[in-house]
């Protein structure tokens, strides 16, 4: 069976046990002594799995709030050249709380 990191991080630490017992190898041994923080690493490098969550932004809204901020940057540059920096501080908040919104969207 293929497991992914988010699947193994998931189970308990009697279940990664009773995973590493059917699992010949060398890296793995006295995985019945190990906390899961010390076989979770092991145990994915067995299996060749990536040891990292993957994120993803979730909905159609990525790719209006990135086309969002860039035109908000460039505002941020006009800005900066006219040294008005009420406008400044405004644009720069709005850049703040879109990329805010981009990563609460992300799963």
């Amino acid at each position: 069976m293929e497991y992914s990191y988010e699947d193994l991080s998931k189970k308990t630490v009697a279940e990664l046990r009773e995973l590493a017992s059917g699992i010949e190898d060398e890296r793995i041994r006295g995985y019945s002594q190990l906390p899961k923080h010390e076989l979770l690493p092991r145990l994915c490098t067995v299996l060749g799995i990536d040891m990292h969550a993957h994120h993803r932004a979730v909905g159609e809204q990525k790719s209006k709030i990135k086309a969002e901020i860039r035109a908000l940057k460039q505002a941020r540059d006009a800005a900066v050249q006219a040294k008005d920096y009420r406008q400044l501080r405004e644009i720069r908040q709005k850049i703040h709380k879109l990329k805010h919104e981009l990563r609460k969207a992300m799963v």
